[in-house]
């Protein structure tokens, strides 16, 4: 069996995470802005973090497989 957990949650929080699309932290104005779609180099730093971090929290802490 193949196992989908890496593939689909990777895919997944890179989508929820790209800054700007759903929300943007630290936005331009305020600290947290919805749906700009425009970002900044501190935002993508953030935004990478967060993505690495959850990453490993559903990847290796909680290790969690999909088989398929």
């Amino acid at each position: 069996m193949i196992d989908f957990a890496a593939v689909m949650i990777a895919t997944a929080l890179f989508a929820f995470l790209c800054p700007g699309l759903v929300l943007q932290l630290p936005g331009k104005n305020k600290p947290v802005e919805f749906l700009n779609m425009k970002t900044s180099v501190l935002a993508i730093v953030l935004h990478a973090v967060i993505y690495g971090l959850l990453l490993v929290l559903f990847l290796v802490m909680l290790d969690i497989h999909i088989y398929a």
